[in-house]
């Protein structure tokens, strides 16, 4: 009895739902429901263009300490890695054999002078006797050529006192520039020699500070076109930015003061100097920087988000834009360099335009949406 009762149910139960669902058949179908996206609206605005470019650091000056004249080092009178006068003395040598062809020296030159001063007497007494015909005019031109190679004597005597003067001075080696000296290439009892290759030692002047950057002659042109064009306003009111090796930025900023006027022609580059200060030596001769530089300004730029934009395999651009009727439109798009977490957009964008940041998987174009604008 229970078996022939479920089965009626059963059989009730099908009959009701076939009926359900011829009565269901005249309804019209539902589309899916719009989907919830998250959009930007671009806003023309100044857009700063800046370029990072690497770049070594290189001392403002430099010189290399060599000796003048052959001797042996009696002293070194500086600390390795201290600060120098111009100047200052560096090395003392020994300097006893100059000193002493410097008193044979002023001895030629006494000499010369007391044999100067006997032509000129005898020059004065034969001019006196010629006047009376004492003497021939012979004796007394003999008498004037005597004094004037007398005087002669007596220059070429004082000049080479002063050669040894000096030479006697570069047997104490100064300083040619002030600034920060490095290690010493030899030691107190060393030989040294005049014009030898080897420097004792290098100065440098490391404040302020050279910053030598690189840049690609392409971006040079390209930056001309747009000067030119008005699309970019130039700016060189805005100092040089340096970020260190770490990735900090340096805290003092530096100024343009030189750009090559050659290109290499291996790299295609040229190059660009940056003169910044240097109180607390922190930039080494030699370290390897970044300089951010600033190109200009584009007066009506447009920056989007970067994951608004989408990259396809043959690397072009596009963007998903709400139109005015709240559905999805693709667009190409150009962009040309990023500025913080933003692409700078060139063409396919224009101001007012709500381009998709959020929920990009869920539509397509032509889709309907509902649009919420990005907070913050």
């Amino acid at each position: 009895m229970s078996g022939r009762f479920s089965f009626r149910v059963a059989a009730l139960s099908v009959a009701a739902g076939v009926a359900l669902a011829g009565c269901g058949g005249d309804a019209a179908p539902q589309g899916p429901p719009a989907q919830a996206v998250t959009v930007v609206t671009l806003r023309a605005e100044p857009v700063t263009l800046v370029r990072e470019l690497p770049a070594r650091v290189n001392a403002h000056l430099i010189a290399e300490v060599r000796p003048q004249v052959s001797g042996i080092i009696e002293k070194r009178l500086f600390t390795e890695g201290g600060q120098v006068k111009e100047g200052q003395p560096l090395y003392q040598l020994d300097d006893s054999t100059y000193q002493a062809e410097l008193a044979s020296a002023r001895a030629a030159l006494a000499r010369a002078e007391a044999t100067l001063e006997s032509a000129r007497l005898n020059e004065t007494r034969t001019a006196e006797l010629a006047k009376v015909d004492a003497v021939s005019q012979q004796d007394l031109e003999n008498a004037t050529a005597a004094l004037q190679q007398a005087q002669a004597d007596v220059m070429l005597s004082q000049a080479n006192v002063r050669a040894k003067v000096i030479q006697l001075d570069y047997a104490r080696i100064t300083a040619p520039i002030s600034g920060t000296i490095g290690k010493s290439s030899v030691t107190q009892g060393a030989l040294v020699t005049q014009n030898q290759a080897q420097p004792l030692a290098t100065v440098q002047q490391l404040d302020p500070i050279y910053v030598d950057a690189t840049a690609s002659s392409i971006e040079l042109l390209q930056l001309r076109r747009d000067l030119e064009a008005g699309t970019i306003k130039r700016d060189n009111s805005v100092p040089v930015s340096i970020v260190l090796e770490d990735g900090t930025r340096y805290r003092h900023d530096g100024k343009l003061t030189f750009a090559d006027v050659t290109v290499d022609p291996t790299t295609g580059t040229f190059s660009l100097r940056v003169l910044a200060p240097n109180p607390d030596r922190i930039l080494m001769p030699g370290m390897y920087v970044r300089t951010v530089f600033t190109l200009g300004v584009r007066p009506n730029g447009l920056l989007v988000p970067q994951q608004g934009i989408a990259r396809d395999a043959r690397g072009r651009t596009s963007a998903l834009v709400v139109g005015t009727d709240d559905k999805v439109e693709l667009r190409e798009v150009q962009v040309s360099r990023a500025i913080g977490d933003q692409w700078l957009v060139e063409s396919g964008l224009s101001a007012g335009d709500r381009v998709i940041i959020e929920g990009l998987q869920k539509v397509q174009p032509g889709a309907a949406v509902q649009p919420t604008e990005v907070q913050g």
